[in-house]
Parts: C-alpha cells; sequence; structure tokens
C-alpha cells in the first residue's frame, strides 16, 4: 500500500540521505513529497520550499533530514501535516518534539528510513 511521505530536509545532492530515501521510497511504490531549503528536483519531483510551509493534505509519514537544532522553526507545520507518523532518522533525535508529536496523535519512531524499508517495517 503506497504511503504518501513527506521529506523534511529534501535535496537534489545525490550524497545526501534524503536523496537516497526518495529514491528508494519511490521504488517500493510510495508517493514522495520532497520538502526543504534546497532548490532543485528530486526525481521529477519539484523540492517545495519549507519555509513557505505549503499545506499536503493525506500525508501518512513524515520522514525528517533535518538536525533537532533545526527542528523547532518546523514543529508547528509538521505536527500541522497530521502525520500518522514522524520518523527521526539517525542524527534527527529530538526528545522534545518526539513528545509533542505523541501528544498531538502521531506516532514517532527513531528508525532510519531506508532500513524500515529493506526490512518491510515500512
Amino acid at each position: 500500500m503506497s504511503k504518501k511521505t513527506v521529506i523534511i530536509g529534501a535535496s537534489p545532492n545525490p550524497s545526501r540521505y534524503a536523496y537516497i530515501a526518495a529514491r528508494m521510497l519511490m521504488d517500493y511504490g510510495h508517493e514522495i513529497v520532497p520538502v526543504g531549503i534546497k532548490k532543485g528536483e528530486v526525481f521529477g519531483h519539484e523540492i517545495q520550499d519549507l519555509r513557505k510551509k505549503e499545506k499536503i493534505e493525506n500525508v501518512d509519514t513524515v520522514t525528517l533530514y533535518i538536525g533537532a537544532r533545526h527542528q523547532p522553526e518546523w514543529y508547528d507545520y509538521i505536527v500541522g501535516l497530521k502525520p500518522s507518523r514522524v520518523i527521526f532518522n539517525p542524527g534527527s533525535e529530538n526528545l522534545e518534539f518526539i513528545k509533542r508529536l505523541t501528544d498531538s496523535g502521531s506516532e514517532a519512531i527513531e528508525a532510519c528510513t531506508l532500513v524500515m524499508l529493506r526490512s518491510g517495517q515500512f
């Protein structure tokens, strides 16, 4: 089943994990919405400017590729997407934000999107 996944911290740079995750999510049949501060596109999807905080409907998963110190500015936006879950990839762990998400009804997972996909846990 396809899960619409918002990639926060998306990058057109092929050496970045967010880029690799975008490719793998698509390979596994999931719809992606790349969002970040970098301009460009990822596999035919224009990267939406995170600063514009555009509304995205029917979000199943948000996967985070931004460090904890850059996250507070985006708390309200990400919570407002009403994701079923938020994946905190290695380096993005943030207990304050995890609590806020779980209080709002979203599941917060400290894991690696790539590993979750490969192991069938996504």
